[in-house]
């Protein structure tokens, strides 16, 4: 079998995320694509993250919806609320900074322990769904002027080359299981996917010295099946090691982070990890008074709302039962969201 483009993205403190060439994947010659694929799903076995290259989104695209990104948040505060967040149902809108704190528990009282002791998370965000759904409506900046109808265009354009490296992605997973490429494409068609724009405001260094606690985005694991992660040059992002320490998963261009969320982990009977992992401050020489802003994009990809989530074939047997009750894609991650917000 031919050997596919893989080396290490980051290694440290047992965690071992690999970057694969995702092109490989893309080729004709099965042995290429089936080594590609295993390795794709190795790493989401092992570290629950990957980094890819190559991945077939173009470069200046990812350059322009960072550039529409900048520039919503740059609206006045009075625009952005109108945009408001309102309902886990809809999960689109616009979220503003203290209102969110990122979590994995579900508990409501552990989790405002964990506020009061962290703080809500240091960000902004805009949260962009699949268009067209009755009553759960994308809310737009086009009310406002010329320039929020071009950025309407253009999130949905980016929306779509997302979609579209989910489905590959997970044909990816499917072959690396040994089941029909095309298994999980009844799965994620519809694309009940969600692009959150997320800015993370320049911050005094003050709020670090007095509150150590203080982060970005909170400890968490995402809730579907993987997240395409788009960084800027800035970094912060750290993931679990199986040493219990949080590693730097540093920014390498032209690539994205692709990591499994809870919903994939359940799915595959927990033979895919969903590993936790936080946005934090990165490092500034110490007489610096701010920490500059950050940017990034994670598109969480999902399976269409209206599917039962079972087992997969082949990760469970008399020997290793299920682990989990089948679930509503779309109940499972309303209930998640409740316990985010």
């Amino acid at each position: 079998m031919s050997t596919p483009t893989v080396t290490t993205a980051v290694g440290a403190d047992d965690l071992t995320i690999p970057l694969i060439d995702f092109s490989a994947f893309q080729t004709t010659d099965p042995s290429i694509r089936e080594a590609t694929a295993k390795a794709i799903l190795s790493g989401f076995q092992t570290a629950g993250f990957i980094y890819i290259r190559n991945h077939g989104i173009d470069k200046a695209a990812v350059q322009e919806a960072f550039k529409y990104s900048a520039e919503f948040f740059k609206r006045p505060v009075s625009q952005k609320e109108q945009l408001a967040w309102t309902t886990p149902e809809a999960n689109r809108g616009y979220v503003r900074q203290g209102r969110e704190k990122t979590t994995d528990l579900i508990d409501p009282a552990e989790i405002e322990r964990q506020r009061a002791l962290e703080g809500a998370d240091l960000k902004e965000s805009l949260e962009i769904g699949r268009e067209g759904v009755e009553g759960l409506e994308n809310q737009w900046p086009d009310r406002f002027d010329e320039d929020g109808k071009v950025f309407r265009e253009k999130m949905l354009s980016f929306f779509e080359v997302c979609k579209d490296l989910h489905v590959q992605v997970m044909q990816a997973i499917a072959v690396g299981l040994g089941i029909e490429e095309g298994w999980f494409d009844k799965f994620c068609n519809a694309g009940d996917n969600t692009l959150r724009l997320l800015h993370y405001p320049e911050v005094s260094s003050k709020v670090f010295a007095e509150n150590k606690n203080s982060v970005r985005a909170g400890a968490h694991t995402d809730y579907g099946s993987i997240t395409l992660l788009f960084q800027d040059a800035r970094g912060g992002l750290q993931v679990l090691s199986p040493m219990g320490t949080y590693v730097n998963a540093t920014p390498i261009e032209d690539t994205i982070v692709v990591n499994a969320g809870d919903l994939l982990a359940r799915w595959s009977n927990d033979t895919i990890k969903s590993t936790k992992h936080r946005v934090v401050e990165p490092p500034v020489k110490e007489d610096a008074d701010f920490h500059p802003a950050r940017y990034s994009m994670a598109y969480f990809c999902n399976p269409n709302f209206d599917r039962f989530i079972d087992a997969i074939p082949g990760t469970f047997d008399e020997a290793k039962q299920k682990k989990y009750q089948g679930v509503n894609s779309g109940d499972y991650l309303v209930q998640r969201l409740t316990a985010t917000y």
